[in-house]
């Protein structure tokens, strides 16, 4: 189904170093996904609907509430580091000009 030139090739254009033995074990390996894909694709999904998931999944979140502290003190307290009165975070964004 897929032979070691395209494993090759494919490996060339993800920028991966393979050596021989990985190139014969994924070309066995890619060779069965494919296989099975075939076999899915010969399945009839006329009446079957669309979908992302096999099975429905929804997301437990907590909803944001807003609730002010008694103190400022104790607030900053809560915080990993600060500086005077604001907390102190890590640097994410550099300046490159001069």
């Amino acid at each position: 189904m897929i032979d070691k030139e395209q494993v090759r090739k494919i490996a060339h254009l993800a920028r991966l170093e393979i050596t021989a033995q990985e190139e014969e074990q994924f070309t066995s390996q890619l060779s069965s996904i494919l296989e099975y894909f075939e076999q899915l694709s010969e399945l009839d999904t006329t009446d079957v609907p669309p979908t992302t998931r096999a099975i429905e999944i929804t997301n437990i979140t907590r909803p944001d509430l807003m609730k002010s502290y008694a103190s400022r003190e104790e607030l900053l307290k809560e915080a990993p580091e600060q500086e005077g009165d604001f907390f102190k975070v890590p640097q994410i964004l550099s300046s490159d000009e001069e």
